[in-house]
């Protein structure tokens, strides 16, 4: 079994024991989290939109942050350069149940 949850906006297909990083979110490393389901696949059946029901459970792991992208922008024969760097913020959970 199977199923797609929404956070941050963003979509992740999850099983019951995966560990998965997303957007950060407010929560304290141990606290238990509820995620939308928008879709669940169990063998033969599928069910969608109004037909899910429930939540998947999911346990906070830790807090932390990507590696660094560099954005480097410059302007041909003009003498500007700008050089940023960024690290995104993420959330490790890990799904505990899907229902």
């Amino acid at each position: 079994m199977y199923a797609v949850i929404l956070t941050g906006g963003k979509q992740y297909k999850v099983s019951e024991g995966d560990v998965i990083e997303v957007e950060k979110l407010d929560a304290e490393a141990g606290a238990t989290v509820e995620l939308d389901v928008l879709m669940t696949v169990d063998g033969e059946t599928v069910l969608t939109g109004k037909d899910v029901k429930g939540k998947a459970t999911a346990t906070v792991l830790a807090h932390g942050k990507d590696k660094k992208v560099v954005v480097y922008t410059y302007k041909p024969k003009k003498n500007e350069r700008k050089k940023k760097g960024h690290r995104q913020p993420f959330t490790r959970l890990k799904i505990e149940k899907l229902a």
